[in-house]
């Protein structure tokens, strides 16, 4: 019998940098220490009780137990175009345009097995949300990781690795609100993207699940926006963060009808669509009153006005992120030798916080962490005031 490492794709796969302090956290809850908990992108506030009414109502009908279908009910195919039409102007055929997907990680990672032949060139961001590299990794793909310290520096950095590419790349992977960064863009980013995208013959994969957590007073921009985007673009998008619905895994997958063809045939040998009654149930989020997402954008706000105020007063100064659940900070001087996976582990061990070491988004992410915005605001003044204790005692 072949042991795990035997296997032909585990093999392309790296190993999991985040396994370390995920132990590390596990051995000292189970040792009774209270952990705060801000490595993991897990939204903690209560899906709002309109949807989970709708879920549970839908779920008393037998009928809603069969099978459903792996593009995704009319219903919310439907309810995803209304969205896109309301909040971008972008009109889009549910028939044909949008697959609604389980999670957008889900979409992400089958997209990339739709389109991706053994040994295509994906240009990516460094640092990055995993799966937008081993998506296309496991499906066979090569990826040419382009360093992203800002979208400037990518959209330049991407023109740069196509001219040196050994061979035309097939895609080029956009995530803008950024997990880990929170970096955002504006429209005229996504035409530029859009024009040079064009100009190679790139597919573009837009990650837009960040797309309703933002804190200033211009929402962020679909690429779908820019004329002759849906010629070669698909953007993934999702209800996790927005209605505080991740465990649920309700995404979509919306644009070129050419790839959401490619993603829906993949689909129908995978699955059979999310459970019914929680697709039912994402019709009433898009659909329903939005006053819910606004006060979920409101709360991440809050914790993030505090979190930089509390940390800066324990003696981390960290950028203020304009959108997204997460703060990407730079390790402090004094224990940048250290690493960003020690560090994190030592914040665990010495502080009772957990972080997300930058090093498992990507090699170019050594040097940072990714702080989540998903405990109260008490939590993250206790995180701060135990961060104090250790900074001032070494």
């Amino acid at each position: 019998m072949p042991t795990e490492e035997e296997f032909y794709r585990i093999q392309k796969l790296p190993p999991y940098v985040f396994e370390e302090v995920n132990k590390l956290k596990a051995k000292l809850r189970a040792e009774k220490h209270d952990i705060i908990d801000l490595g993991m992108g897990n939204p903690d506030m209560p899906t709002p009780a309109h949807i989970v009414d709708k879920l549970c109502e839908t779920a008393r009908n037998p009928k809603a137990h069969r099978y459903s279908a792996s593009r995704g009910i009319v219903g919310l195919r439907r309810a995803m175009a209304r969205y896109y039409e309301r909040r971008f102007n972008v009109s889009l055929n549910p028939e044909t345009e949008i697959v609604a997907t389980i999670g957008s990680k889900e979409g992400f990672a089958n997209l990339a097995q739709a389109i991706t032949g053994p040994g295509d060139v994906i240009l990516a961001p460094n640092p990055a949300y995993p799966i937008h590299a081993f998506g296309f990794i496991i499906a066979g793909g090569v990826i040419l990781p382009v360093p992203a310290p800002s979208p400037e520096d990518y959209l330049s950095g991407l023109s740069e690795a196509i001219g040196k590419a050994h061979m035309k790349p097939r895609a080029m992977v956009l995530n803008y609100p950024s997990n880990p960064t929170a970096q955002t863009v504006g429209l005229d980013f996504y035409k530029d993207a859009v024009a040079l995208a064009k100009k190679h013959e790139i597919i573009i994969l837009s990650d837009l699940a960040y797309g309703e957590i933002y804190f200033g007073d211009v929402p962020p921009p679909s690429i779908l926006e820019v004329e002759g985007a849906r010629d070669i673009a698909v953007e993934i998008n999702s209800l996790s963060k927005t209605f505080a619905m991740a465990g649920w895994r309700v995404g979509m997958a919306v644009g070129n009808e050419r790839l959401i063809n490619a993603l829906a045939r993949v689909k129908s040998y995978l699955d059979y669509g999310a459970f019914t009654p929680i697709q039912v149930a994402a019709v009433a989020a898009l659909d329903g009153p939005w006053e819910c997402v606004e006060e979920i954008r409101e709360t991440y706000k809050r914790r993030r006005d505090v979190l930089i105020d509390a940390f800066a007063m324990a003696g981390w100064d960290i950028p203020t992120p304009e959108a997204s659940m997460f703060a990407w900070a730079e390790i402090p001087e004094k224990y940048k030798a250290m690493g960003s996976v020690e560090f994190s582990k030592m914040l665990i061990e010495r502080a009772d916080v957990a972080v997300a070491p930058g090093l498992g988004f990507g090699e170019y992410g050594e040097g940072f962490v990714r702080i989540g915005l998903v405990e109260n605001q008490q939590r993250i003044r206790q995180a701060a005031r135990n961060l104090r204790r250790v900074f001032q005692g070494n």
